[in-house]
């Protein structure tokens, strides 16, 4: 095992999209955990990453099926949100009997959580000829997963506000926009108007049409809803 868990986290909390944190896990998992499949599923998409046997991307050859409620594994995930192996939930080798695959001979699943809800899973599988998983992989597998989901989480949200960021700012023109930054600043009317070279006036009825696009009442209320806008502009 060359990659330490501590590598797997570091990949996590570097990754600065989705994308980059499904690659970042396919890329480090395999190896930590001595799995000849795995991949991450998400259950609002079809999976972006997965991987054959030897760890290189393949559509066809994933392992979806684990996360499948019928599976027992994937039905302990799903209900409990909590990572298992098949010798959990199904002790005395009893899951040859549910699955057939020798590249399923023995699986393990964890849950990816965002926002309270179970959003996808992290599936790993070994092979026919190679050990059970332990308590310690379970172990390691939950730890990941609360990185993972959290991360998830962190990105989906930061996601979400640069859309509403990008809605918000789309209601105003470019000189709205200068206007709002330099109200941000604490400037008056009159010195927007001078800034700008319009009229006091013109600073005013402008305002009047931001606040009517942005619902709000007063200069503050319309700072304080452009903020994530504005401010990297302010100073």
């Amino acid at each position: 095992m060359a990659n330490s868990l501590q590598n797997l986290l570091s990949a996590i909390a570097s990754s600065t999209n989705e994308q980059e944190l499904q690659i970042a896990i396919v890329e480090t998992v395999g190896e930590y955990f001595y799995v000849q499949r795995w991949g991450i599923y998400l259950f609002d998409e079809q999976p972006q990453v997965r991987v054959n046997a030897q760890g290189f991307p393949d559509i066809a050859n994933s392992i979806p099926e684990i996360c499948l409620r019928g599976n027992p594994v994937g039905k302990y995930v799903v209900e409990r949100h909590a990572p298992a192996h098949e010798q959990l939930i199904l002790p005395g080798g009893d899951w040859k009997d549910f699955c057939s695959r020798d590249d399923h001979a023995h699986v393990m699943s964890g849950p990816i959580v965002a926002d309270g809800c179970l959003v996808g899973t992290l599936n790993l599988a070994r092979a026919t000829g190679n050990p059970a998983f332990t308590a310690n992989d379970l172990a390691d597998l939950s730890a990941l997963c609360l990185h993972l989901s959290a991360k998830l989480a962190s990105l989906r949200a930061k996601s979400q506000v640069t859309l509403n960021n990008s809605a918000l700012a789309s209601r105003l023109t470019k000189r709205e926009l200068e206007i709002a930054e330099l109200v941000a600043q604490g400037l008056t009317n009159a010195e927007i108007g001078e800034k700008l070279w319009i009229t006091q006036n013109s600073v005013k009825q402008a305002l009047k049409r931001m606040f009517r696009k942005l619902e709000v009442s007063a200069r503050a209320e319309m700072v304080a809803k452009l903020q994530e806008i504005l401010s990297p502009n302010i100073g």
